[in-house]
Protein backbone atom coordinates (compact mmCIF):
# COMPACT_ATOMS: atom_id res chain seq x y z
CA UNK A 1 0.00 0.00 0.00
CA UNK A 2 1.62 3.28 -0.68
CA UNK A 3 2.07 5.73 1.84
CA UNK A 4 0.20 8.83 2.39
CA UNK A 5 2.40 12.15 1.04
CA UNK A 6 2.71 14.87 3.62
CA UNK A 7 2.13 17.91 2.50
CA UNK A 8 2.54 20.76 4.85
CA UNK A 9 1.81 24.71 4.51
CA UNK A 10 3.90 27.41 5.49
CA UNK A 11 1.98 30.38 4.82
CA UNK A 12 -1.56 31.55 3.88
CA UNK A 13 -0.50 34.87 3.22
CA UNK A 14 1.97 37.73 2.49
CA UNK A 15 3.08 38.29 6.01
CA UNK A 16 2.50 35.14 7.31
CA UNK A 17 4.90 34.42 10.12
CA UNK A 18 8.06 34.17 8.82
CA UNK A 19 9.83 31.19 11.23
CA UNK A 20 6.74 28.55 9.98
CA UNK A 21 9.15 27.01 7.14
CA UNK A 22 11.55 26.43 9.86
CA UNK A 23 8.91 24.83 12.03
CA UNK A 24 7.42 22.68 9.82
CA UNK A 25 10.65 21.35 8.41
CA UNK A 26 11.94 20.93 12.19
CA UNK A 27 8.61 19.54 13.74
CA UNK A 28 7.98 16.74 12.33
CA UNK A 29 8.80 14.64 8.44
CA UNK A 30 6.88 16.15 5.87
CA UNK A 31 7.46 15.46 2.39
CA UNK A 32 6.63 18.61 0.02
CA UNK A 33 6.39 22.54 1.65
CA UNK A 34 3.96 24.67 0.16
CA UNK A 35 3.17 28.80 0.62
CA UNK A 36 0.36 30.49 -0.44
CA UNK A 37 1.55 33.99 -0.79
CA UNK A 38 -1.75 35.54 -2.86
CA UNK A 39 -4.71 37.44 -2.56
CA UNK A 40 -6.18 39.63 -4.99
CA UNK A 41 -4.96 42.91 -3.08
CA UNK A 42 -1.23 40.98 -3.40
CA UNK A 43 -1.67 40.77 -7.23
CA UNK A 44 -2.40 44.54 -6.58
CA UNK A 45 0.71 45.38 -4.59
CA UNK A 46 3.02 43.54 -6.82
CA UNK A 47 1.84 44.68 -9.52
CA UNK A 48 3.00 47.95 -8.24
CA UNK A 49 6.12 46.78 -7.21
CA UNK A 50 6.59 45.74 -10.63
CA UNK A 51 6.14 49.02 -12.42
CA UNK A 52 8.50 50.42 -10.13
CA UNK A 53 11.20 47.88 -11.26
CA UNK A 54 10.32 45.26 -13.81
CA UNK A 55 12.83 42.89 -11.90
CA UNK A 56 10.48 42.98 -9.07
CA UNK A 57 6.61 41.88 -8.47
CA UNK A 58 7.23 38.59 -6.57
CA UNK A 59 6.79 37.71 -2.57
CA UNK A 60 10.29 38.64 -1.69
CA UNK A 61 9.97 36.98 2.22
CA UNK A 62 9.33 34.04 0.25
CA UNK A 63 13.59 34.60 0.02
CA UNK A 64 14.22 35.40 3.15
CA UNK A 65 12.77 32.11 4.48
CA UNK A 66 14.57 30.18 1.95
CA UNK A 67 17.84 32.05 3.01
CA UNK A 68 17.48 30.23 6.46
CA UNK A 69 16.29 27.29 5.19
CA UNK A 70 16.63 26.18 2.20
CA UNK A 71 20.04 24.08 3.08
CA UNK A 72 17.90 21.96 5.93
CA UNK A 73 15.36 21.53 3.17
CA UNK A 74 17.67 20.02 0.84
CA UNK A 75 19.12 17.71 3.77
CA UNK A 76 15.76 16.65 4.35
CA UNK A 77 14.55 15.55 1.15
CA UNK A 78 11.66 18.13 0.93
CA UNK A 79 10.15 19.52 -2.27
CA UNK A 80 9.23 23.03 -1.95
CA UNK A 81 6.47 24.69 -4.04
CA UNK A 82 5.17 27.97 -3.29
CA UNK A 83 3.06 30.46 -5.61
CA UNK A 84 5.53 33.25 -4.42
CA UNK A 85 6.33 34.31 -8.27
CA UNK A 86 3.36 36.97 -7.99
CA UNK A 87 3.11 38.58 -11.07
CA UNK A 88 7.10 37.67 -11.82
CA UNK A 89 7.83 33.81 -11.57
CA UNK A 90 10.76 33.84 -13.67
CA UNK A 91 12.22 36.50 -12.09
CA UNK A 92 11.45 35.22 -8.30
CA UNK A 93 13.44 31.73 -10.05
CA UNK A 94 16.02 33.41 -11.33
CA UNK A 95 16.26 34.64 -7.80
CA UNK A 96 16.50 31.29 -5.75
CA UNK A 97 18.74 30.05 -7.94
CA UNK A 98 21.21 33.04 -7.42
CA UNK A 99 20.35 32.06 -3.88
CA UNK A 100 21.64 28.41 -3.97
CA UNK A 101 24.36 29.54 -5.70
CA UNK A 102 25.35 32.16 -2.95
CA UNK A 103 24.43 29.40 -0.14
CA UNK A 104 26.69 26.82 -2.43
CA UNK A 105 23.73 24.25 -2.51
CA UNK A 106 22.94 22.02 -5.94
CA UNK A 107 19.03 23.17 -6.25
CA UNK A 108 17.19 22.44 -8.75
CA UNK A 109 14.49 25.43 -9.59
CA UNK A 110 11.54 25.36 -12.08
CA UNK A 111 8.93 27.51 -12.47
CA UNK A 112 5.35 28.07 -14.12
CA UNK A 113 4.13 30.72 -16.03
CA UNK A 114 1.52 31.51 -18.65
CA UNK A 115 -1.15 32.92 -16.36
CA UNK A 116 -0.35 36.69 -17.08
CA UNK A 117 -2.33 38.07 -19.72
CA UNK A 118 -1.64 42.05 -18.89
CA UNK A 119 0.16 42.15 -22.39
CA UNK A 120 -2.88 40.85 -24.21
CA UNK A 121 -5.47 42.55 -22.36
CA UNK A 122 -6.71 44.53 -25.60
CA UNK A 123 -7.47 41.26 -27.34
CA UNK A 124 -9.53 40.17 -23.91
CA UNK A 125 -11.62 43.26 -23.93
CA UNK A 126 -10.09 43.83 -20.24
CA UNK A 127 -9.35 47.73 -20.73
CA UNK A 128 -6.29 49.03 -19.16
CA UNK A 129 -5.56 46.72 -16.17
CA UNK A 130 -2.72 47.14 -13.68
CA UNK A 131 -2.39 43.12 -13.72
CA UNK A 132 -4.26 40.34 -15.69
CA UNK A 133 -3.91 36.39 -13.96
CA UNK A 134 -5.72 33.79 -14.83
CA UNK A 135 -5.62 30.94 -12.18
CA UNK A 136 -3.60 27.79 -13.66
CA UNK A 137 -4.16 24.51 -12.41
CA UNK A 138 -1.93 21.88 -10.64
CA UNK A 139 -0.23 20.35 -14.51
CA UNK A 140 2.20 22.40 -14.50
CA UNK A 141 3.57 21.90 -11.09
CA UNK A 142 3.07 17.90 -11.78
CA UNK A 143 5.68 18.54 -14.58
CA UNK A 144 8.00 20.49 -12.75
CA UNK A 145 8.15 17.78 -9.88
CA UNK A 146 8.06 14.38 -12.06
CA UNK A 147 11.13 16.15 -14.17
CA UNK A 148 13.08 16.56 -11.04
CA UNK A 149 12.41 19.89 -9.60
CA UNK A 150 13.50 20.86 -6.04
CA UNK A 151 11.53 24.01 -5.80
CA UNK A 152 8.55 24.98 -7.71
CA UNK A 153 7.16 28.74 -8.23
CA UNK A 154 4.81 29.51 -10.01
CA UNK A 155 2.73 33.28 -10.75
CA UNK A 156 -1.32 32.60 -10.08
CA UNK A 157 -2.97 29.20 -9.71
CA UNK A 158 -5.69 28.60 -7.94
CA UNK A 159 -4.08 27.66 -4.37
CA UNK A 160 -5.52 24.20 -3.74
CA UNK A 161 -2.71 23.78 -7.30
CA UNK A 162 -0.21 23.55 -4.86
CA UNK A 163 -1.77 20.63 -3.15
CA UNK A 164 -2.89 18.88 -6.20
CA UNK A 165 0.49 19.03 -8.27
CA UNK A 166 2.23 17.34 -5.65
CA UNK A 167 -0.32 14.23 -4.93
CA UNK A 168 -0.73 14.05 -8.91
CA UNK A 169 3.03 13.70 -9.39
CA UNK A 170 3.50 11.75 -6.56
CA UNK A 171 0.45 9.42 -7.01
CA UNK A 172 0.78 9.23 -10.91
CA UNK A 173 -3.10 10.28 -11.47
CA UNK A 174 -4.33 11.20 -15.09
CA UNK A 175 -5.89 14.34 -16.00
CA UNK A 176 -9.68 12.43 -15.34
CA UNK A 177 -8.85 10.77 -12.23
CA UNK A 178 -11.68 13.27 -10.56
CA UNK A 179 -13.29 12.15 -7.23
CA UNK A 180 -8.94 11.84 -6.51
CA UNK A 181 -8.22 15.23 -7.88
CA UNK A 182 -11.25 16.76 -6.09
CA UNK A 183 -10.20 15.12 -2.80
CA UNK A 184 -7.03 16.67 -2.82
CA UNK A 185 -8.61 20.01 -3.93
CA UNK A 186 -10.40 19.59 -0.99
CA UNK A 187 -7.53 19.22 1.24
CA UNK A 188 -5.82 22.27 -0.60
CA UNK A 189 -8.99 24.56 0.31
CA UNK A 190 -8.50 23.42 4.07
CA UNK A 191 -4.44 24.22 4.47
CA UNK A 192 -3.66 27.07 2.05
CA UNK A 193 -5.05 29.63 4.95
CA UNK A 194 -2.06 28.36 7.03
CA UNK A 195 -3.29 28.22 10.62
CA UNK A 196 -7.00 28.91 9.42
CA UNK A 197 -7.32 25.07 10.03
CA UNK A 198 -5.79 25.05 13.65
CA UNK A 199 -7.99 27.18 15.26
CA UNK A 200 -6.76 31.05 14.08
CA UNK A 201 -9.81 32.92 13.72
CA UNK A 202 -11.83 30.15 14.91
CA UNK A 203 -15.39 30.61 15.74
CA UNK A 204 -15.36 28.65 19.29
CA UNK A 205 -11.78 30.07 19.95
CA UNK A 206 -12.05 29.97 23.57
CA UNK A 207 -12.04 26.71 23.90
CA UNK A 208 -8.93 26.27 22.40
CA UNK A 209 -7.54 28.91 24.69
CA UNK A 210 -7.80 26.56 27.48
CA UNK A 211 -6.30 23.64 26.09
CA UNK A 212 -2.85 23.05 26.81
CA UNK A 213 -1.58 23.76 23.39
CA UNK A 214 -3.31 26.67 23.46
CA UNK A 215 -3.26 29.17 20.63
CA UNK A 216 -0.66 31.66 21.26
CA UNK A 217 1.29 30.29 18.62
CA UNK A 218 -1.01 27.67 16.52
CA UNK A 219 0.76 24.90 14.45
CA UNK A 220 0.70 25.22 10.79
CA UNK A 221 -1.41 22.51 8.88
CA UNK A 222 -0.22 19.03 7.45
CA UNK A 223 -2.11 17.10 4.81
CA UNK A 224 -1.59 13.51 4.45
CA UNK A 225 -2.79 12.48 1.07
CA UNK A 226 -3.66 8.87 0.38
CA UNK A 227 -3.88 7.65 -3.54
CA UNK A 228 -7.34 7.86 -3.43
CA UNK A 229 -7.13 11.94 -2.77
CA UNK A 230 -8.71 11.00 0.92
CA UNK A 231 -6.79 12.69 3.53
CA UNK A 232 -6.04 13.67 6.70
CA UNK A 233 -5.63 17.21 7.89
CA UNK A 234 -3.04 17.64 11.21
CA UNK A 235 -0.13 19.39 12.56
CA UNK A 236 3.25 18.55 14.48
CA UNK A 237 3.19 17.59 17.59
CA UNK A 238 3.74 19.65 20.60
CA UNK A 239 2.94 22.82 18.03
CA UNK A 240 0.18 25.38 19.10
CA UNK A 241 -3.79 25.47 17.88
CA UNK A 242 -5.72 22.41 17.16
CA UNK A 243 -7.20 19.96 14.78
CA UNK A 244 -10.68 18.95 14.82
CA UNK A 245 -14.10 18.69 12.95
CA UNK A 246 -14.85 22.29 13.95
CA UNK A 247 -11.33 23.92 12.84
CA UNK A 248 -11.54 22.20 9.62
CA UNK A 249 -15.36 22.67 8.87
CA UNK A 250 -14.79 26.38 9.30
CA UNK A 251 -12.12 26.11 6.86
CA UNK A 252 -14.47 24.06 4.16
CA UNK A 253 -17.27 26.99 4.73
CA UNK A 254 -14.64 29.79 3.53
CA UNK A 255 -15.03 31.84 0.36
CA UNK A 256 -16.73 28.78 -1.24
CA UNK A 257 -20.13 29.62 -2.69
CA UNK A 258 -21.62 26.54 -3.20
CA UNK A 259 -21.97 23.11 -3.04
CA UNK A 260 -19.66 22.67 -6.60
CA UNK A 261 -15.97 24.49 -6.03
CA UNK A 262 -14.30 24.75 -9.47
CA UNK A 263 -11.39 24.76 -10.18
CA UNK A 264 -8.94 24.27 -13.29
CA UNK A 265 -8.53 20.64 -13.17
CA UNK A 266 -11.57 19.58 -11.79
CA UNK A 267 -14.62 21.09 -9.62
CA UNK A 268 -14.78 19.40 -6.06
CA UNK A 269 -18.35 18.61 -5.03
CA UNK A 270 -18.47 19.69 -1.25
CA UNK A 271 -21.98 18.27 -0.69
CA UNK A 272 -19.93 14.59 -0.97
CA UNK A 273 -17.31 15.67 1.38
CA UNK A 274 -16.87 13.50 4.90
CA UNK A 275 -15.58 14.35 7.84
CA UNK A 276 -14.40 11.90 10.38
CA UNK A 277 -11.73 12.27 14.15
CA UNK A 278 -9.07 10.06 13.00
CA UNK A 279 -7.36 10.34 16.96
CA UNK A 280 -5.78 13.78 18.41
CA UNK A 281 -5.61 16.56 16.08
CA UNK A 282 -6.17 14.51 13.08
CA UNK A 283 -9.61 14.82 11.19
CA UNK A 284 -9.80 12.36 8.06
CA UNK A 285 -11.48 13.99 4.71
CA UNK A 286 -13.66 11.31 2.44
CA UNK A 287 -15.73 10.65 0.06
CA UNK A 288 -15.36 13.63 -2.07
CA UNK A 289 -16.83 13.35 -5.46
CA UNK A 290 -14.90 15.00 -8.35
CA UNK A 291 -16.95 16.34 -11.35
CA UNK A 292 -14.36 17.72 -14.76
CA UNK A 293 -13.37 21.62 -14.58
CA UNK A 294 -15.79 24.33 -16.40
CA UNK A 295 -14.52 25.38 -19.94
CA UNK A 296 -13.42 28.70 -18.68
CA UNK A 297 -10.71 29.98 -15.99
CA UNK A 298 -11.11 33.38 -13.85
CA UNK A 299 -9.49 35.96 -14.77
CA UNK A 300 -8.18 37.85 -11.41
CA UNK A 301 -7.91 42.28 -12.90
CA UNK A 302 -6.76 44.82 -10.83
CA UNK A 303 -7.26 48.14 -11.81
CA UNK A 304 -6.19 51.44 -10.73
CA UNK A 305 -9.35 53.12 -9.87
CA UNK A 306 -8.24 56.56 -8.57
CA UNK A 307 -7.45 58.07 -5.43
CA UNK A 308 -8.85 58.01 -2.13
CA UNK A 309 -8.23 60.19 1.36
CA UNK A 310 -10.18 59.89 4.79
CA UNK A 311 -10.20 61.84 8.05
CA UNK A 312 -11.89 60.63 11.66
CA UNK A 313 -13.14 63.08 14.17
CA UNK A 314 -13.02 62.80 17.88
CA UNK A 315 -16.92 63.39 18.89
CA UNK A 316 -16.45 63.28 22.80
CA UNK A 317 -18.92 63.54 25.72
CA UNK A 318 -22.51 65.00 24.98
CA UNK A 319 -24.27 65.92 21.91
CA UNK A 320 -22.31 63.38 19.52
CA UNK A 321 -25.12 63.43 16.80
CA UNK A 322 -25.55 67.20 16.86
CA UNK A 323 -21.56 67.32 16.85
CA UNK A 324 -21.31 65.12 13.77
CA UNK A 325 -24.36 67.04 12.14
CA UNK A 326 -22.10 70.19 11.97
CA UNK A 327 -19.47 68.43 11.09
CA UNK A 328 -21.16 66.79 8.04
CA UNK A 329 -22.52 70.46 7.23
CA UNK A 330 -19.32 72.73 7.71
CA UNK A 331 -17.13 70.07 5.94
CA UNK A 332 -19.79 69.95 3.11
CA UNK A 333 -19.76 73.95 2.78
CA UNK A 334 -15.87 74.28 2.93
CA UNK A 335 -15.33 71.70 -0.30
CA UNK A 336 -17.47 74.25 -2.36
CA UNK A 337 -18.80 73.06 -5.88
CA UNK A 338 -15.97 71.09 -6.55
CA UNK A 339 -16.54 67.94 -4.00
CA UNK A 340 -14.91 64.72 -4.36
CA UNK A 341 -17.11 62.40 -6.59
CA UNK A 342 -17.60 59.87 -3.49
CA UNK A 343 -18.09 61.47 0.02
CA UNK A 344 -19.08 58.17 2.58
CA UNK A 345 -19.77 58.85 5.98
CA UNK A 346 -19.72 57.08 9.22
CA UNK A 347 -20.40 57.25 12.81
CA UNK A 348 -19.28 54.64 15.65
CA UNK A 349 -20.88 55.26 18.37
CA UNK A 350 -17.80 54.02 20.72
CA UNK A 351 -18.92 56.50 23.01
CA UNK A 352 -20.42 55.45 26.73
CA UNK A 353 -22.66 57.21 29.12
CA UNK A 354 -20.83 58.94 32.37
CA UNK A 355 -17.34 56.98 30.87
CA UNK A 356 -14.92 56.91 33.26
CA UNK A 357 -11.93 57.81 30.29
CA UNK A 358 -12.11 60.17 27.73
CA UNK A 359 -11.84 57.90 25.20
CA UNK A 360 -14.91 56.00 26.65
CA UNK A 361 -16.45 59.30 26.10
CA UNK A 362 -16.03 59.90 22.78
CA UNK A 363 -17.10 58.56 19.82
CA UNK A 364 -15.36 58.69 16.05
CA UNK A 365 -16.70 60.33 12.68
CA UNK A 366 -15.41 58.99 9.49
CA UNK A 367 -15.54 60.33 6.19
CA UNK A 368 -13.77 58.69 2.96
CA UNK A 369 -13.43 60.01 -0.29
CA UNK A 370 -12.43 58.95 -3.46
CA UNK A 371 -11.99 60.95 -6.65
CA UNK A 372 -10.03 60.24 -9.79
CA UNK A 373 -8.26 63.45 -9.38
CA UNK A 374 -5.75 63.24 -6.79
CA UNK A 375 -5.51 67.17 -5.79
CA UNK A 376 -9.70 66.70 -5.33
CA UNK A 377 -9.31 63.59 -2.85
CA UNK A 378 -5.86 65.07 -1.73
CA UNK A 379 -5.10 68.06 0.26
CA UNK A 380 -7.99 69.88 -0.72
CA UNK A 381 -10.30 67.81 1.22
CA UNK A 382 -7.75 67.09 3.92
CA UNK A 383 -6.88 70.79 4.64
CA UNK A 384 -10.96 71.78 4.51
CA UNK A 385 -11.16 69.28 7.34
CA UNK A 386 -8.83 70.55 9.51
CA UNK A 387 -8.75 74.13 9.40
CA UNK A 388 -12.48 73.07 10.78
CA UNK A 389 -10.46 72.88 14.07
CA UNK A 390 -11.13 76.82 15.75
CA UNK A 391 -14.44 77.09 14.08
CA UNK A 392 -16.16 73.10 15.04
CA UNK A 393 -17.71 71.39 17.49
CA UNK A 394 -16.58 71.35 21.50
CA UNK A 395 -13.39 69.64 22.03
CA UNK A 396 -12.29 69.12 18.15
CA UNK A 397 -9.67 67.06 17.11
CA UNK A 398 -9.11 64.62 14.83
CA UNK A 399 -7.04 60.90 14.87
CA UNK A 400 -4.38 61.72 12.38
CA UNK A 401 -2.80 65.17 10.63
CA UNK A 402 -3.95 66.02 7.00
CA UNK A 403 -2.67 63.59 4.04
CA UNK A 404 -2.30 63.99 0.67
CA UNK A 405 -4.45 60.85 -1.38
CA UNK A 406 -3.33 57.81 -2.19
CA UNK A 407 -4.30 55.31 -5.01
CA UNK A 408 -6.90 52.94 -4.60
CA UNK A 409 -7.41 49.75 -7.01
CA UNK A 410 -10.29 47.61 -8.35
CA UNK A 411 -10.65 44.14 -8.21
CA UNK A 412 -12.80 42.55 -11.01
CA UNK A 413 -12.77 38.89 -11.99
CA UNK A 414 -13.35 38.08 -15.56
CA UNK A 415 -13.36 34.47 -17.39
CA UNK A 416 -11.46 33.21 -20.71
CA UNK A 417 -11.63 30.33 -22.38
CA UNK A 418 -9.28 27.75 -20.96
CA UNK A 419 -7.86 26.78 -24.91
CA UNK A 420 -6.78 30.78 -24.75
CA UNK A 421 -4.17 30.78 -21.80
CA UNK A 422 -1.04 29.30 -22.06
CA UNK A 423 0.58 27.37 -19.44
CA UNK A 424 4.01 26.37 -19.38
CA UNK A 425 6.66 24.38 -17.22
CA UNK A 426 10.10 26.05 -17.50
CA UNK A 427 12.47 23.57 -15.99
CA UNK A 428 15.68 23.67 -14.15
CA UNK A 429 17.83 23.10 -17.65
CA UNK A 430 15.67 25.89 -19.31
CA UNK A 431 13.53 23.97 -21.75
CA UNK A 432 10.11 24.49 -21.65
CA UNK A 433 6.73 22.47 -21.63
CA UNK A 434 3.50 23.42 -22.64
CA UNK A 435 0.66 22.29 -20.77
CA UNK A 436 -2.40 20.97 -22.49
CA UNK A 437 -5.78 22.85 -21.23
CA UNK A 438 -8.26 19.61 -19.73
CA UNK A 439 -9.43 17.70 -22.24
CA UNK A 440 -13.09 17.45 -20.45
CA UNK A 441 -15.11 20.54 -19.45
CA UNK A 442 -18.25 20.95 -17.45
CA UNK A 443 -20.53 24.06 -18.09
CA UNK A 444 -20.80 25.63 -13.84
CA UNK A 445 -24.26 25.08 -12.44
CA UNK A 446 -25.39 25.26 -8.91
CA UNK A 447 -25.99 21.61 -7.30
CA UNK A 448 -29.44 21.24 -6.51
CA UNK A 449 -30.60 22.51 -3.18
CA UNK A 450 -30.81 19.40 -0.84
CA UNK A 451 -33.91 18.34 1.25
CA UNK A 452 -33.68 20.33 4.29
CA UNK A 453 -33.90 17.97 7.63
CA UNK A 454 -37.00 17.40 9.76
CA UNK A 455 -37.23 20.89 11.57
CA UNK A 456 -36.70 20.69 15.59
CA UNK A 457 -39.31 20.09 17.65
CA UNK A 458 -41.44 23.21 19.30
CA UNK A 459 -40.26 23.79 22.93
CA UNK A 460 -39.03 26.87 25.35
CA UNK A 461 -36.91 29.15 23.90
CA UNK A 462 -34.47 31.65 25.16
CA UNK A 463 -33.27 34.82 24.17
CA UNK A 464 -29.57 34.47 23.14
CA UNK A 465 -26.60 35.45 20.93
CA UNK A 466 -26.55 33.17 17.55
CA UNK A 467 -22.88 32.56 17.94
CA UNK A 468 -23.92 31.05 21.50
CA UNK A 469 -24.73 27.59 18.95
CA UNK A 470 -23.39 28.59 15.71
CA UNK A 471 -20.12 29.03 14.50
CA UNK A 472 -19.55 31.35 11.38
CA UNK A 473 -16.65 32.51 8.98
CA UNK A 474 -16.47 35.13 6.66
CA UNK A 475 -14.50 36.49 3.43
CA UNK A 476 -14.23 38.35 0.38
CA UNK A 477 -14.01 37.50 -3.51
CA UNK A 478 -13.78 40.89 -5.13
CA UNK A 479 -16.70 42.91 -4.42
CA UNK A 480 -19.08 40.21 -2.74
CA UNK A 481 -19.07 38.87 0.77
CA UNK A 482 -19.07 34.84 1.62
CA UNK A 483 -20.46 34.13 4.82
CA UNK A 484 -20.42 30.39 5.81
CA UNK A 485 -22.55 29.60 9.07
CA UNK A 486 -22.38 25.70 10.88
CA UNK A 487 -23.88 23.85 13.40
CA UNK A 488 -22.26 21.30 15.64
CA UNK A 489 -25.12 18.86 16.24
CA UNK A 490 -27.62 17.18 14.31
CA UNK A 491 -30.25 18.99 16.55
CA UNK A 492 -29.01 22.15 15.84
CA UNK A 493 -28.54 22.10 12.08
CA UNK A 494 -32.13 20.85 11.87
CA UNK A 495 -32.88 24.35 13.68
CA UNK A 496 -30.48 26.48 12.02
CA UNK A 497 -31.18 24.62 7.88
CA UNK A 498 -35.05 26.18 8.71
CA UNK A 499 -34.45 29.31 10.55
CA UNK A 500 -31.80 31.15 9.10
CA UNK A 501 -32.97 32.07 5.73
CA UNK A 502 -32.08 35.12 3.63
CA UNK A 503 -34.93 36.59 4.71
CA UNK A 504 -33.65 36.42 8.59
CA UNK A 505 -29.93 36.97 7.33
CA UNK A 506 -31.22 40.18 6.08
CA UNK A 507 -32.66 41.21 9.03
CA UNK A 508 -30.41 40.46 11.58
CA UNK A 509 -27.69 42.47 9.19
CA UNK A 510 -29.43 45.30 7.96
CA UNK A 511 -26.10 46.02 5.97
CA UNK A 512 -27.47 43.09 3.55
CA UNK A 513 -30.81 44.18 3.20
CA UNK A 514 -30.96 45.69 -0.39
CA UNK A 515 -28.50 43.45 -1.89
CA UNK A 516 -28.81 40.39 -4.17
CA UNK A 517 -28.19 37.28 -1.42
CA UNK A 518 -27.79 33.85 -2.33
CA UNK A 519 -28.15 30.57 -0.04
CA UNK A 520 -26.47 27.33 -0.29
CA UNK A 521 -26.85 24.49 1.84
CA UNK A 522 -24.26 21.76 3.00
CA UNK A 523 -26.24 19.12 5.05
CA UNK A 524 -23.14 16.66 4.89
CA UNK A 525 -20.95 19.78 7.03
CA UNK A 526 -24.73 20.66 9.00
CA UNK A 527 -23.16 24.22 7.13
CA UNK A 528 -25.10 27.35 5.20
CA UNK A 529 -23.29 29.57 2.56
CA UNK A 530 -24.38 32.70 1.84
CA UNK A 531 -22.78 35.02 -0.43
CA UNK A 532 -23.97 38.88 -0.51
CA UNK A 533 -23.17 40.44 -3.82
CA UNK A 534 -21.72 43.81 -3.84
CA UNK A 535 -21.02 44.01 -0.11
CA UNK A 536 -17.46 45.29 -0.75
CA UNK A 537 -17.93 48.09 -3.56
CA UNK A 538 -14.88 47.68 -5.68
CA UNK A 539 -13.14 45.22 -3.56
CA UNK A 540 -10.75 45.28 -0.83
CA UNK A 541 -8.35 47.52 -1.99
CA UNK A 542 -10.85 50.18 -2.95
CA UNK A 543 -11.85 49.98 1.17
CA UNK A 544 -15.51 50.81 0.84
CA UNK A 545 -16.44 49.44 3.73
CA UNK A 546 -15.24 49.20 7.54
CA UNK A 547 -14.29 45.41 7.34
CA UNK A 548 -13.40 45.85 3.25
CA UNK A 549 -12.55 41.81 3.43
CA UNK A 550 -15.65 40.64 5.37
CA UNK A 551 -12.95 39.12 7.86
CA UNK A 552 -15.59 39.97 10.95
CA UNK A 553 -19.20 39.48 8.99
CA UNK A 554 -19.30 36.37 10.34
CA UNK A 555 -18.77 37.46 13.84
CA UNK A 556 -21.28 40.09 13.37
CA UNK A 557 -24.00 37.93 12.88
CA UNK A 558 -22.79 35.47 15.75
CA UNK A 559 -23.09 38.64 17.91
CA UNK A 560 -27.02 38.93 16.96
CA UNK A 561 -29.93 38.20 19.71
CA UNK A 562 -32.38 35.42 18.25
CA UNK A 563 -34.97 33.32 20.04
CA UNK A 564 -32.76 29.84 20.64
CA UNK A 565 -34.12 26.74 21.68
CA UNK A 566 -33.43 25.87 25.31
CA UNK A 567 -32.40 22.15 24.19
CA UNK A 568 -29.71 23.71 22.07
CA UNK A 569 -28.49 26.35 24.92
Amino acid sequence: MTEPLRIANASGFYGDRLSAVREMLTGGPVDVLTGDYLAELTMLILGRDRMKDPARGYARTFLRQLEENLGLARELGVKIVANAGGVNPAGLARAVRELAEKLGLDVAVAHVEGDDLLARAAEFGFGTPLTANAYLGAWGIRECLVRGADVVVTGRVTDASLVVGPAAAHFGWARDDYDALAGAMVAGHVIECGAQATGGNYAFFTELTESEAGLASPGFPIAEISADGSSVITKHPGSGGAVTIGTVTAQLVYEITGARYAGPDATARFDTVTLTEDGPDRVRISGTRGEPPPPALKVCLNTLGGFRNEATFVLTGLDIDAKAALVREQLTRALGDRPPAQIRWTLARTDHEDADTEQRASALLHCAVRDADQGTAGRAFSSAAVELALAGYPGFHVTAPPSDATAYGVCTSAFVDRIRVPHVTVLPDGSRVDIAPAAQALELSDADEPPLPEPLPGGPTRRAPLGAVFGARSGDKAGDANLGVWARSDEAWRWLAHHLTVAELRRLLPETATLTVRRYSLPNLRALNFVVEGLLGEGVAAQARFDPQAKALGEWLRSRHVDLPEALL
